[in-house]
């Protein structure tokens, strides 16, 4: 009896992620499957939610709202900063990506999007905020998780 998907299981599955205009944004094509542990919250809550009672081989196509992917585009997450903050940094040009620590002592994803002069505008966004994600996906296998695998939150 093929197990249904749901909390504690692992799953491993091919996909194809588009956005609306049908971009391919990410494949597991070529490669190996993605494989998380179901519940942990491993990949995004839309996806795992519409995974939910599959069982090896069903293949399914699932449209994500950003509220339910990587979230709507915050415009407090971007800021516009002086160009000396990025010390030791020769050239900084639209398109870099750096890691910033924050008030709190986190680390931050930080994205350049506009240069000038001076001034650099950075944006914290998540790349996919704010955008609707098309998955197209083939469950390849199913399993039971081990202890150790429920206790550490993801797949060994």
């Amino acid at each position: 009896m093929s197990l249904l998907i749901g909390d504690n299981l692992v799953v491993s599955m091919h996909y194809k992620l588009t956005d609306i205009e049908g971009n391919v944004l990410d494949s597991s094509e070529g490669s190996e499957p993605l494989t998380y542990l179901h519940g942990a919250g491993n990949i995004i809550p839309g996806l795992e939610k519409a995974l939910v009672g599959k069982v090896e081989g069903d293949t399914q196509q699932v449209t994500v709202e950003p509220a339910e992917g990587y979230g709507e585009v915050m415009p407090e997450l971007t800021q516009t900063v002086d160009k000396a903050a990025f010390q030791g940094v020769e050239s900084v040009e639209v398109g870099m990506s750096f890691e910033a620590q924050t008030s709190d002592g986190s680390v931050q994803h930080i994205v350049v999007t506009k240069v000038d002069g001076e001034q650099v505008t950075v944006d914290a966004n998540h790349p996919l905020a704010g955008v609707v994600l098309n998955f197209d996906v083939e469950i390849v296998s199913v399993r039971e998780a081990t202890e150790e695998e429920i206790s550490h939150g993801h797949v060994h």
